[in-house]
């Protein structure tokens, strides 16, 4: 029996079915890994279970310590605002925990270089290979400062480049990164998409990657993020604990 305290998924939710398909099967793949870990989903829009509705049940129930983790690849307005607001409404009683955010993770980069080799690019190509490291886009300038850095660190690993782009909020376009790997010289051009589900803004970015040669899948519910998801679970911890619903 697990005596840890539960693990909240907090994600954003969508109006794309797509979205909670893929955090569903995410949060069971989570739940295989860790047999024992009582994981429960809860969605800011457009899904249910709300996150305000699954705190209240927890509370209903007599349970004392959560960690919310929200399933998100930068810290941007999101973990930084609208979760801590909606824990803060929390019932009393509930120990409450913020896990820090998936990204930037070496494990992440290496599911981003799976789903590359998947969509078939071969490893024996990667030296010739440019990446478009593809993200939604954030108004926040550390998201986007995160995300360029990742982009510097996985060029180090062998790529002939790795140039980050956005989908929205931020520039380049998927479209432009594609087009600048093109010109710097690089033999074959991959669009690696840095996003957890399809939804509008990754569909936009399958659409800016019309001219590359590969396009990777989503990140999904490979076992890279749900590895990376328990680590943030694990480095809360319970005894740092503290009672934001108190």
């Amino acid at each position: 029996m697990h005596s840890g305290p539960v693990l909240l998924v907090i994600a954003h939710g969508s109006r794309d079915p797509r979205h909670a398909a893929t955090v569903h099967a995410l949060v069971r793949r989570v739940r295989a890994l860790r047999p024992g870990l009582r994981v429960e989903t809860g969605f800011l829009d457009f899904n249910v279970p709300s996150v305000r509705g699954v705190l209240e049940s927890l509370a209903a129930e007599g349970v004392r310590d959560v960690v919310a983790l929200p399933l998100l690849l930068t810290r941007a307005f999101h973990a930084k605002s609208d979760i801590p607001a909606v824990l803060r409404q929390a019932p009393p009683g509930l120990r409450i925990r913020q896990a820090e955010v998936l990204g930037p993770s070496p494990l992440l980069l290496a599911g981003l270089e799976r789903r590359l080799y998947e969509a078939g690019l071969d490893p024996a190509d990667k030296s010739s290979t440019g990446v478009v490291l593809a993200s939604a886009g954030s108004s926040d300038p550390e998201a986007i400062a995160v995300i360029a850095d990742i982009a510097r660190e996985w060029r180090h690993t062998g790529w002939c480049a790795v140039r980050p782009a956005f989908a929205s909020a931020a520039l380049p376009r998927t479209e432009d990164a594609v087009r600048e790997l093109r010109a710097a010289g690089c033999r074959r051009v991959a669009v690696a998409p840095y996003v957890l589900a399809p939804g509008r803004l990754p569909d936009r970015i399958v659409r800016g990657a019309a001219e590359a040669d590969v396009l990777a899948g989503v990140l999904g519910p490979s076992r890279e993020v749900a590895l990376t998801l328990l680590r943030r679970y694990d480095a809360a911890g319970l005894p740092r604990l503290s009672a934001l619903g108190a």
